[in-house]
């Protein structure tokens, strides 16, 4: 882990007893259980799932809500405080998750049905070798669902503090394909904070 991703860790894990409150007060937990409902898109039954930089698991959790207990389910997380709190969630839906302590790429599983990333590639210090990386923990037929961050002025003030990137849909897109995915869908969030910060991107490996 080299010293910028130390630094985030350091302040993403000073901000975990408020990060799950905070998550759902701005709209993002029913932002995720909108994207995850959208006709067509219902995971098969007996998932194996991948919550990758689960944070404190809202993405987890609005999949378990939408679709029910999965086969298997690990965060990968390389906050302590963080998963903890997403343990916690998910123990209260009834799922005990495997929890993965690390960053994408350092982090070995076998790679899955289902693969959430909520706000990843963007704090990756190349966003073509981490969406290779999330290629490797998808099974030939399975899919990923990502969550980007969209060039906005809201984006802009989240920066000051996360020094994150946002994608326009071309450049994620491209980026998708290049890395050997095939897009399925797009999601536009249609309301409050997500709406104005995020895109949604169902894609599948062949």
């Amino acid at each position: 882990m080299d010293a910028s991703h130390e630094n985030l860790n350091t302040r993403y894990e000073a901000a975990a007893g408020k990060w799950r409150d905070k998550m759902r007060a701005l709209g993002y937990y029913d932002g995720y259980l909108g994207f995850l409902t959208e006709p067509g898109q219902a995971a098969p039954d007996n998932s194996n799932v991948v919550d990758v930089g689960a944070g404190t698991a809202a993405f987890a959790e609005a999949w378990v809500a939408v679709n029910g207990q999965p086969a298997s389910l690990t965060l990968i997380e390389p906050s302590p405080a963080m998963a903890n709190r997403g343990v916690q969630a998910l123990n209260a839906r009834g799922v005990q998750p495997d929890v993965a302590h690390g960053l994408l790429g350092e982090v070995q599983v076998t790679p899955v049905d289902e693969v959430l990333a909520a706000h990843v590639i963007e704090h990756c210090p190349d966003p073509e070798t981490a969406l290779s990386d999330l290629w490797k923990l998808v099974a030939p037929g399975g899919r990923l669902r990502l969550v980007v961050s969209k060039p906005h002025w809201c984006n802009a003030i989240i920066w000051l503090q996360w020094r994150h990137r946002t994608f326009s849909e071309k450049e994620i897109l491209g980026l998708m394909e290049g890395a050997g995915f095939k897009i399925d869908a797009t999601y536009a969030f249609p309301s409050g904070p997500p709406s104005r910060t995020s895109r949604g991107i169902v894609a599948s490996r062949p």
